[in-house]
């Protein structure tokens, strides 16, 4: 009888052992959504300063406006990016924006994406940066490190690139605030969720220093408190 019992019992162990050879196995292969940190990568004001405020977490809210669904309406004054969806509904995130001298308005439209976009660094920013003492590298890969985030959607302007993009970022603690050069930053969770909403040719209207973007209308009235608990 406890020869019998032994041998089920070296059973069952040999038989969980290659269960977890073959988990581990698998682990090892699977690969990685995150392109994995390099350490020839420069890193570029990584370290967090504080968190996020809660006014500029993703929110579901009753936007009165006569945009039709599917527009994007950053307000750069009060630090939030709008996607209507109709039905006075519309999904507002959190944004950091530009700093002073570099805010901007205007119609502009998704021109391209990209996933875990490289970033390269403008020669005039490089050269300003310089002179703070701060190096710049010419091209830096996509990844965790990389300041552009985990997307990157392209604005352009009758067909052109205006170097300016709505992007995640790896300073997240910057949302809320005007620090950026003229880019829309926003956090990684909320640029991938918006990313996989928005198609390339979305209008994206810029409220802003100079009132390029004409007649807007727009009000926020709140949180869509059922949405924002329940979705849908």
């Amino acid at each position: 009888m406890r020869t019998g019992l032994s041998v089920v019992a070296a059973g069952v162990v040999a038989t969980f052992l290659l269960a977890a050879s073959n988990a581990a196995a698998f682990t090892a292969s699977a690969p990685s959504a995150t392109p994995a940190a390099r350490s020839d990568v420069v890193r570029v004001a990584m370290e967090p300063q504080g968190q996020v405020k809660p006014q500029f977490q993703r929110r579901m809210v009753r936007l009165s406006t006569n945009e039709v669904p599917g527009t994007i309406i950053i307000d750069t004054n009060n630090k939030y990016l709008y996607l209507v969806e109709g039905d006075n509904r519309a999904r507002r995130y959190g944004i950091g924006v530009g700093r002073e001298g570099f805010g901007w308005s205007g119609v502009v439209k998704v021109g391209r994406k990209a996933e875990w976009p490289g970033w390269t660094p403008p020669p005039e920013m490089r050269v300003r940066e310089a002179k703070k003492g701060h190096k710049l590298p010419s091209y830096q890969e996509g990844g965790e490190d990389n300041p552009l985030g985990a997307r990157a959607m392209y604005l352009y302007h009758n067909g052109s690139d205006t170097a300016f993009r709505i992007h995640g970022t790896n300073q997240p603690w910057s949302i809320g605030l005007n620090m950026s050069s003229g880019c829309i930053r926003m956090m990684n969770k909320d640029v991938t969720d918006l990313y996989d909403r928005v198609p390339i040719g979305t209008k994206v209207i810029v409220v802003g220093p100079g009132n390029k973007q004409g007649e807007v209308s727009y009000q926020d009235r709140g949180i869509d408190v059922l949405r924002t608990l329940f979705g849908g």
